[in-house]
């Protein structure tokens, strides 16, 4: 899940109920220069999908670009019976199609949107287990981008369909649209701790522009997004791929996915893994709470790295580098940094160029970089990372529209009415846990207090009595969801199997513990089930 700053809109549900993704520390893998003449920020990989409204021709009188009448005949048998065009992409025999799934769960015959779906097909057919259903995490992030990045051993790829999804309303699926790339660049360079009454009136106004945005922009899909419906379309895409039970990885938010389905679904649970997992029964306020501390825990991590190296710009120990960590932003709020685009680097901005780094070990030379061209009079580095974070391009463009999918999803699923005096308590509170993250995790809470709309399905049973055994994998010091959501997880689930990596960053699977990988790649290959509470 991503960090949720709810004045820049990056609702972040630490891979939790209410955060969101944890794939962004992909988009910034590499190192940047640490010369100290010339240094350029660093470049960012392309992502490969874009919100797009197109969907199979619609052959109702829908008004909005990606609503159709949907397959032939009645009821929800017309959805799992359809066989989609799977039409040649990307590269070595890849796959896409447009799957339809009703807009309504609760009216089958009406309206229906798409998701679409990319399948990397099984090196050996005759091996074949099924299809192997991904999602990254998010909320917002894209199954389609990811199936072109995460790694999977040869012996699962062997005997599965590797097959990515953009969720309902995210990317390439019928998709959530609330407003312009310029007001999205407003919202996220906004005040994320505001801290003045003209503050605070600022961030009413943005989230008051971007609730009714997103009611015009994206009509009746706005109140079908949560996760109870993302599960039933899965378990669409799963009859449609024909297999009688589900096989899935999920990542962060991803796992939220998975958890839902199970609870669902229980019967159809294959085999199952829930990777940085989310904690489906914390609170709001828990659950905010303890992503700022996951946070501040990788960022002790980060500056005990960077103290001990030969140039860390923050100073000589820990509690002087966080000290400067905080300075730099509170500085930032009265006085942006420049940079070399003309831009400049907010409090919001900067803060999110923090964030990034922290998903990843191997992108913390990244902080280090942008924290002294920061203290040197320069947003640049620190700007490079928050574009890398937010996916926006040189040009004003946004590759995918995950910032405004994470409030639309978690304000259905973890709804919250707190009031400003409510949200002003906390603040102590939060600032004393997490002296650099807290003051933003202060104000989570407002995103969804005005929200326009409710969920049309209430929430499962988590327990997913009767479901074959799930393995939760949890990291120790998971920034974006912490370890212990994992533990709770696997408690609340009566098959759950935990598997817990001792570690930094987000995320387990690919992380380059060879112990978590085979046990992983054995579990979804050969169905052996790791022993509960394994540790690597």
């Amino acid at each position: 899940m991503r960090y949720r700053n709810a004045v820049a809109a990056v609702l972040v549900v630490t891979c939790g109920p209410l955060l969101a993704s944890c794939s962004s520390a992909d988009d910034a893998s590499a190192p940047a220069s640490t010369d100290t003449s010339e240094r350029s920020a660093p470049s960012t990989p392309p992502t490969s999908s874009a919100p797009s409204k197109s969907s199979p021709p619609a052959s109702g009188d829908e008004a909005i670009p990606g609503f159709g009448a949907g397959p032939p005949g009645k009821g929800l048998g017309r959805f799992h019976d359809q066989r989609p065009d799977w039409v040649s992409c990307g590269d070595s025999g890849q796959t896409c199609a447009d799957i339809w799934v009703p807009l309504d769960y609760g009216d089958p015959n009406g309206t229906a949107i798409t998701i679409k779906a990319k399948l990397d097909p099984a090196a050996d057919t005759d091996a074949k287990v099924g299809s192997l259903f991904i999602n990254p995490g998010g909320p917002g992030g894209s199954g389609i981008d990811y199936l072109d990045r995460v790694k999977f051993g040869s012996a699962v790829t062997d005997v599965y369909d590797v097959v990515g999804f953009d969720p309902r309303g995210v990317a390439t699926s019928t998709p959530v649209d609330c407003i312009t790339d310029a007001e999205l660049d407003a919202f996220v360079a906004a005040d994320p701790s505001p801290d003045t009454p003209q503050e605070i009136a600022a961030m009413e106004d943005l989230w008051a522009n971007f609730t009714a945005g997103c009611q015009d922009r994206s009509g009746p899909l706005l109140r079908h997004v949560s996760t109870v419906e993302v599960a039933r379309d899965l378990d669409v895409m799963r009859s449609v791929a024909g297999d009688s039970d589900l096989f899935y990885f999920g990542g962060s938010y991803g796992t939220y996915i998975g958890a839902t389905y199970a609870a669902l679904f229980p019967e159809r649970v294959g085999r199952m893994v829930l990777d940085g997992a989310v904690d489906p029964l914390a609170r709001p306020l828990r659950s905010h709470i303890g992503q700022a501390v996951g946070f501040e825990t990788a960022l002790t991590e980060y500056l005990n790295f960077c103290v001990e190296s030969e140039s860390c710009p923050l100073g000589d120990d820990v509690e002087t580098a966080r000290d400067a960590v905080v300075d730099l932003l509170q500085d930032l709020d009265a006085n942006p940094l420049p940079t070399a685009s003309g831009r400049e680097l907010t409090e919001g901005l900067g803060f999110l160029g923090v964030v990034l780094p922290l998903y990843s070990r191997a992108t913390w030379p990244y902080l280090t970089q942008g924290l002294e061209y920061a203290i040197n009079g320069r947003g640049d580095v620190l700007l490079a990372l928050a574009d890398a974070y937010a996916k926006r391009s040189s040009d004003g463009t946004y590759a995918t529209n995950s910032l405004e999918v994470q409030s639309a999803v978690n304000c259905l699923d973890h709804p919250e009415r707190a009031s400003l005096d409510q949200i002003r308590s906390t603040s102590a509170r939060f600032s004393k846990l997490a002296p650099v993250f807290g003051p933003v995790a202060t104000w989570f809470a407002y995103g969804c207090s005005n929200w326009p709309v409710s969920r049309a399905e209430p929430l499962p049973d988590f327990s997913a009595e009767g479901a074959a055994p799930i393995v939760v994998v949890g990291t120790t010091r998971d920034p974006a969801t912490p370890y212990r959501q994992a533990v709770k997880l696997a408690e609340v689930l009566e098959s759950g199997v935990l598997l817990t990596r001792d570690g930094d960053g987000h995320g387990a699977y690919g992380s380059g513990n060879a112990c978590i990988d085979e046990a992983i790649d054995a579990y979804l290959a050969d169905n052996v089930v790791p022993e509960d509470g394994t540790r690597c």
